[in-house]
């Protein structure tokens, strides 16, 4: 028997994806100037790491319902991880080529994330 538990959060896309974009968040954030430690860094990397943290709370709720929050919430922490790279365009921390591979990225996990809350309200739309 195997020691380690197959959790069902590590099977959802939207969870690898999230870790892929996590792993990408600190790779890039390792170039910005070390003044940016605990200001825009720390932000980004912070926002990046609650997407699959979510994920994975929220699989483990007891209902649908409780999962979408936390889905939604992820989503919330996409979009601040998105205004972050924006803002390191901006100040050139980085350039237009690192800011699309990113953005498509963000982009796939924000569609497989619009689509995952509406599976997980669909049932509750119809009720109400």
């Amino acid at each position: 028997m195997d020691q380690y538990a197959d959790y069902s959060f590590r099977k959802l896309t939207v969870w690898k994806l999230g870790m892929d974009l996590v792993n990408k968040i600190y790779d890039l954030t390792r170039q910005f100037p070390s003044d940016e430690k605990f200001a825009l860094t720390s932000q980004v990397r912070r926002a990046a790491i609650s997407i699959p943290l979510n994920i994975a709370e929220g699989s483990n709720r007891r209902t649908k319902k409780d999962f979408a929050s936390f889905v939604r919430i992820a989503l919330g922490s996409l979009m601040e991880v998105l205004t972050c790279l924006e803002i390191s365009l901006g100040q050139k921390y980085i350039n237009t080529q690192k800011y699309h591979d990113l953005e498509k990225l963000i982009q796939e996990l924000y569609f497989k994330l619009i689509a995952l809350d509406k599976y997980l309200t669909k049932d509750n739309h119809a009720n109400n």
